[in-house]
C-alpha cells in the first residue's frame, strides 16, 4: 500500500481564541494535503473529466495543535477500495511522530461529462 506525506505550514489565522488550531482548520489541512497529492498523481484523470469528490469527511481530534508547532505533516493512504468509491485515511503529525489527529474521507469517482459515478480508475487501484 502506498503512503504519501506532505508538509503544511501553520498560519496565524489557523488559531482560535483558545490558542490552538481551530477544529474546522483540521479539515482544511486534510483538503490541502489531498489536493497536493491528487494534483501530482491524477492530473491526467482531471483532464479526462474524472473528478474525485468527497462524499463524507470525519476527523478524530487527539491533541491540540499549538503555536509552537510551525508545520504539520499530513500522511495519506488508501484504506478501502470500492466499485465507485474509496476511503482515504489521514494522520496529522509532527516530525517527532506525535499524532494530533486522524481522519478519513470517502471519495467518489465521478464523470463530469455523464454526471454519474464511475468505476475507480486503475491509477487509484494501483496505489492501494
Amino acid at each position: 500500500m502506498s503512503v504519501y506525506s506532505t508538509t503544511i505550514g501553520l498560519r496565524f489565522g489557523d488559531f482560535d481564541l483558545y490558542g490552538h488550531v481551530n477544529s474546522v482548520t483540521y479539515f482544511s489541512y486534510l483538503e490541502t494535503a489531498r489536493v497536493k497529492v491528487f494534483y501530482t498523481l491524477f492530473e491526467e484523470l482531471t483532464r479526462k473529466g474524472i473528478l474525485l469528490l468527497v462524499r463524507k469527511a470525519e476527523c478524530d481530534y487527539l491533541l491540540p495543535i499549538l503555536p509552537a508547532l510551525e508545520e504539520i505533516i499530513v500522511t495519506i493512504e488508501i484504506l478501502r477500495l470500492g466499485t465507485t468509491s474509496f476511503t482515504l485515511g489521514y494522520r496529522l503529525h509532527d516530525q517527532a511522530g506525535t499524532t494530533y489527529a486522524t481522519g478519513q474521507t470517502l471519495m467518489v469517482t465521478f464523470d463530469s461529462k455523464s454526471g454519474q459515478p464511475v468505476t475507480v480508475p486503475d491509477e487509484i487501484r494501483k496505489m492501494a
